[in-house]
């Protein structure tokens, strides 16, 4: 085992493995591969400025930089997070003195969401006159992150994460390098893997980590690697797209009536420090926007699963929520309230000022029974089937449908209980006007 000397002197893994040209880049053939996009972009010598969206550890600064050197541009890297204006205006500068030296420049700019957009609008004129050709990197989506002026003049190309079978030739490399097998077993290396996430960069930290701490001879199984190794945290941004894409997961693996799916997407946001709240908050929204009256009780569910999280916290609280989930999964689904209240809203703004028929008004005074007010109405109780049949919508509208029960759930009773009544109406209603 080297000494600790030796280890602060050498070069870290990741430097040493960084690829040497674009075919040695795993994962992103998409990208790279013959007769792709940026393949294509090398080939025909005109590099033109893109976005570069993808996951930590995916390759997106050693794809900018290898193809600078493909192109012979000057690469210049500067980072969201430490650049001010003044540190891009002195790359600006020094871009254009190169370029009137017959060179360009390749300007990789991490992280570029994190400039704000005044700061994205100071690129374009750069841009757009040639001075600099601008790779950006970003974790987050650049349709939201960064400015549609920008984006005009960028194309994004996604990049992927790093999937097992790439993560195995970044591991064979590494014993290539360092002339001797990796000293763990193989639920080792199926543990490290799974410990990366597809992060290639974490992953050779991993893998340096473990050449390092293990003893001559000594073969690692996970046990030994998990105390070695500190649990990473999974890659989730409460506040960015992450959030969206495994709340949006969780609501369309439940609409799909998924229970399996719709647990998986629930302890992945659980164990990235999702704040359960906001989780039964779509839950409940769930259960009255998705399921409704197919199935009245899911509503219940849904506030008994809250306050049980409440009363009992995490993590013994959080097989309510787990509960919740496969009852809505497995619940009839029904949007018709939905339906019926974003089309009664619009009605209602469209008729605001149309009064109630006064047959339903009460009349408390004398004018406003010589008006007319309750003239006629007829109460319900007092009918045989306890059903009159009036007409409740203004005169000057006439009766409307914007409540349609499914074919499932409980809404089939609801279903019958309305036809029934729409079958006496219209009985009711040609008998008064045969009467008339």
């Amino acid at each position: 085992m080297s000494t600790l000397f030796q280890q602060l002197t050498e070069a870290p893994l990741a430097d040493k493995m960084r690829p040497s040209s674009l075919d040695e880049v795993v994962g992103q053939s998409h990208l790279l591969g013959e007769k792709a996009p940026l393949a294509r972009m090398i080939a025909s010598g005109k590099i033109s400025s893109f976005i570069l969206w993808g996951p930590p550890g995916c390759g997106k600064t050693t794809i900018a930089r290898l193809l600078a050197d493909a192109t012979n541009l000057h690469f210049e890297q500067v980072s969201a997070v430490f650049s001010g204006v003044s540190d891009l205006r002195k790359v600006f500068a020094e871009a254009q003195s190169r370029r009137r030296m017959g060179r360009g420049t390749l300007l990789f700019v991490d992280e570029i969401h994190r400039f704000n957009r005044a700061q994205q609008d100071g690129f374009l004129p750069y841009v757009e006159d040639g001075t600099v050709i601008l790779v950006g990197a970003t974790t987050e989506n650049p349709s939201f992150e960064i400015n549609s002026a920008l984006l005009s003049r960028a194309k994004v190309f996604v990049l992927k994460r790093l999937e097992n079978d790439s993560l195995d030739t970044i591991m064979e490399r590494a014993e290539s390098l360092m002339d001797r097998a990796l000293p763990i077993d193989d639920l080792g290396r199926e543990f490290l893997k799974n410990l990366a996430d597809g992060d290639g960069r974490y992953f050779i930290n991993l893998i340096e980590a473990v050449y390092n701490s293990a003893e001559p001879n000594e073969i690692l199984d996970v046990e030994a690697l998990e105390n070695l190794l500190q649990k990473r945290m999974p890659n989730y941004d409460k506040s960015g797209e992450g959030h969206y894409n495994l709340i949006s997961a969780l609501h369309k693996s439940l609409r799909g009536s998924d229970p399996d799916a719709g647990l998986y997407w629930l302890a992945r946001m659980v164990q990235a420090g999702e704040d359960m709240k906001y989780i039964l908050r779509r839950l409940t929204r769930f259960a009255t926007e998705d399921v409704g009256m197919a199935d009245p009780g899911a509503l219940v569910q849904a506030i008994s699963a809250w306050n049980s999280y409440e009363r009992l916290g995490s993590p013994e609280g959080d097989l309510a929520v787990a509960g919740l989930v496969v009852y809505l999964a497995t619940a009839p689904k029904s949007n018709s309230i939905e339906t019926a209240w974003i089309n009664v809203s619009k009605v209602a703004r469209e008729t605001a000022s149309y009064n109630p028929p006064k047959h339903i008004l009460n009349a408390p005074t004398r004018l406003m029974k010589e008006l007319g007010y309750n003239a006629g109405y007829q109460y319900d109780h007092d009918t045989k089937e306890g059903f009159s049949g009036q007409n409740y919508f203004p005169e000057s509208m006439g009766r409307r449908t914007f409540y349609t029960p499914v074919e499932r759930g409980f809404e089939r009773e609801i279903k019958k209980r309305i036809d029934y009544w729409n079958e006496l109406r219209k009985k009711k209603n040609a008998r008064k006007n045969d009467n008339s």
